[in-house]
């Protein structure tokens, strides 16, 4: 007769009864099976409430005293809720938590970062770059997810923060850390964590090389919000935006600058993204970009060279949409009779910041044309408009919001959409209503239709 399989122990175990689980089961200080069966979500633990009584100040977000990264999530980190914050090596997640969990020890309550993948000694060493140490940052030294249930016990946390979830492991689980099953079995288990002990968790997640959350794909509809903090290593600029967010818009973006003490917000990005630009360089045009609620200026840069002999054209973007630049090229060709036929191409947007909306499809096709013949846009002119495969220029959203940014900082001309509203006080409008007809206005040339 086979023997039934011993049940399983630990903290993702599934199924167990009352009297599986003992004392020291689940870490050095136990865990008491009741709060194991809530824990689960066993049957008779809630019960059913009429809407109008659900008391709504339960998921009042807490500031996290980081004004950029509220903007994000909407004021703050939701009690109860589970965040997921992933980025590239390097690009300043642990150093963004780690001001997060500073600024909110103290207030509100101790605070927890259980660091699984540096030793306390070298949490301590950064967290004194960044500023002096808060008396109730506390710190759980282990990969071992079992001892977080007596670590949330000790301290009452009003934040927990778990660095990695790469890097921690439920010892009743199958599998090493980071492997597909643990990274699920843990994001269950710190939901559930979240929702007993009403307190908001952080987990950082590691990306792949194509820049995607590693781990099932499960784990992003585990959590509540998914934040992406993005940068180039080469620029001080960091971006966060959040890609899904349960109680809150997403799209909206944080803007903050690397720097020696840490990353700093910034509340003016103008300086950050145009203050080094060459006005009258041809090749260079300047888009109001919306990034969630907030218009941003960013340079739009073209260059072309003739191809060598014998060599395909290349075909080079970064920061903006490689299929919006062959869109463009060919509309160019087509409709406003720019041909750049044997010509390598090259476009940027500068200062670190991704332009992907279609609105950028006019500044881009400016900018590539100004390239291409060697002639200057106006310094004090912006430009946005979704361009259409007949070389029409369509409208787009938040049109006075872009505009009186641009007006804000002293840009006095703009090339819009022919439906565009008209623009602030002191702003010249010119409405155009195709592609070529833009390119022969900003050339000095004679009028398309």
């Amino acid at each position: 007769m086979v023997e039934p399989p011993a049940p399983r122990r630990g903290l993702g175990a599934g199924g167990p009864g009352p009297g599986d689980l003992g004392p020291g089961d689940l870490g050095p200080g136990g865990f008491d099976p009741a709060d194991f069966l809530a824990l689960l979500g066993a049957p008779g633990t809630g019960r059913a409430l009429a809407l109008d009584q659900v008391d709504p100040a339960r998921s009042s977000p807490v500031p996290t005293g980081l004004a950029e990264l509220d903007r994000v999530l909407g004021g703050g980190l939701v009690p109860g809720s589970v965040t997921l914050l992933g980025g590239e090596p390097g690009v300043g997640k642990s150093t963004l938590l780690l001001q997060v969990l500073s600024s909110m020890a103290g207030p509100d309550g101790p605070v927890l970062l259980v660091s699984a993948e540096e030793s306390a000694q070298q949490v301590r060493r950064r967290a004194e770059r960044l500023g002096p140490l808060p008396a109730g940052l506390m710190i759980l030294d282990s990969s071992d997810l079992s001892a977080l249930p007596t670590a949330l016990r000790d301290t009452g946390p009003a934040l927990v923060v778990v660095d990695s979830i790469q890097a921690v492991a439920d010892p009743g689980s199958p599998g090493s850390p980071g492997s597909l099953g643990q990274v699920r079995a843990c994001t269950d288990v710190v939901v559930h964590l979240a929702k007993l002990h009403h307190v908001p968790f952080v987990l950082v997640g590691h990306v792949t090389k194509e820049g995607t959350l590693a781990g099932p794909r499960t784990l992003e509809h585990l959590v509540d919000t998914v934040l992406a903090v993005e940068g180039d290593r080469h620029h001080a600029l960091r971006t966060v935006r959040a890609t899904k967010h349960r109680f809150g818009p997403t799209g909206e973006l944080g803007l903050f600058e690397m720097n020696e003490t840490g990353l700093a917000a910034v509340t003016d990005p103008y300086q950050l993204l145009l203050g080094d630009r060459r006005p009258g360089a041809p090749g260079s045009a300047v888009l109001p970009a919306m990034q969630g609620q907030r218009a941003l200026l960013v340079e739009v840069q073209a260059l072309t060279a003739k191809t060598a002999a014998e060599s395909p054209s290349r075909r080079s973007a970064q920061g903006v949409d490689g299929g919006r630049l062959a869109l463009l090229l060919a509309v160019l060709e087509q409709r406003a009779g720019v041909a750049m036929v044997r010509t390598d191409v090259f476009a940027s947007a500068v200062g670190g910041i991704r332009v992907l909306e279609p609105a950028a499809d006019l500044a881009l096709g400016l900018a590539l044309a100004s390239a291409f013949f060697g002639r200057p846009l106006p310094p004090d002119l912006v430009v946005f408009g979704e361009v259409g495969l007949g070389g029409e220029i369509r409208q787009v959203p938040h049109a006075p919001r872009r505009l009186a940014e641009a007006a804000r900082v002293g840009f006095r001309h703009a090339l819009v959409p022919e439906s565009c509203p008209h623009g602030p006080p002191g702003m010249e409008i010119v409405h155009v209503p195709t592609l070529a007809r833009a390119v022969g206005l900003a050339m000095g040339a004679a009028s398309s239709p």
